[in-house]
């Protein structure tokens, strides 16, 4: 490890197939093994070479993200059938990354609250933690929404709080979420005319957007997305108010169910379940 240096790492991270972020994250897990052997003596104190590797374009994306608007999102919940449409609901609804969606338990929903806990994610049939600790939250669940899911939960052969929210009903596991981009989401994306670059972060991408366009507060918008932080400084500013939260992701809902919409009151959701 002392033999290593700066220019012929850049020179190995240069090559890998992989996009700039990617390289950036490899760089980043080399940095940490490399402090490790700092302190244990391996390598000298403060000639960490990777802390002068360099990676072309990390902080840039290959391509703009894709956001959908209200019109396709629409016309793309016309192509898809149960249990997809309403995994499709929860994550234009709420934000969540499709792990997070498939590691949903109906034990995570507390619907007399109007709210649920993130806490676990599945990722290729395997559960995990969340991404980050900010990411280990309660978002807002409104009553419109949480309609849908008590209607899915009486029709599903799964309905135990210890049971997955989206199980495979042949295996009682979670889906694969590779498998299910590809047989449903870019499936109905092409029936609906919408292109090849529509895929599962398309929604978390389309719920910031939207978020944008109710006038949301930036602070509100870093806790519904449970980003570490959106810009540094807004970390001294606090905790928004539930309420807030609430209200901002309520009007992100109102756009998925359409301008007839209503918000549901508070008891709603508790009197569906009793």
């Amino acid at each position: 490890m002392d033999k290593l240096k700066p220019m012929a790492m850049e020179q190995w991270l240069r090559d890998l197939p992989l996009a700039p972020k990617s390289k950036t994250h490899v760089r980043g897990i080399m940095h940490l093994v490399f402090k490790c052997a700092e302190r244990w003596g391996i390598v000298e104190l403060g000639k960490n070479p990777v802390s002068l590797v360099r990676v072309k374009n990390g902080s840039k994306r290959l391509k703009r993200p894709r956001v959908l608007d209200v019109d396709e999102f629409f016309e793309l919940l016309k192509h898809l059938g149960e249990p997809y449409r309403t995994m499709v609901m929860v994550a234009q609804c709420l934000g969540l990354r499709v792990s997070e969606i498939l590691g949903l338990q109906w034990g995570d929903f507390n619907f007399e609250d109007r709210s649920v806990l993130v806490q676990r994610s599945v990722v290729g049939g395997r559960v995990d933690d969340v991404k980050t600790e900010y990411s280990r939250d309660d978002v807002p669940l409104d009553a419109r929404l949480a309609e849908v899911l008590l209607q899915w939960r009486s029709a599903t052969v799964f309905p135990r709080d210890e049971d997955w929210l989206f199980a495979n009903p042949v295996t009682g596991r979670p889906y694969h979420q590779e498998s299910l981009q590809k047989s449903q989401i870019k499936r109905a994306a092409k029936l609906a005319g919408l292109g090849e670059d529509i895929g599962w972060h398309t929604f978390r991408h389309s719920y910031r957007s939207w978020l944008d366009e109710t006038g949301a507060p930036m602070k509100v918008q870093q806790e519904l997305m449970r980003h570490a932080s959106i810009q540094t400084t807004m970390n001294v500013y606090g905790r928004a108010m539930t309420e807030t939260k609430r209200h901002a992701n309520s009007q992100v809902v109102g756009l998925v169910f359409g301008p007839n919409s209503q918000e549901l009151p508070a008891d709603a959701a508790t009197a569906t379940v009793q």
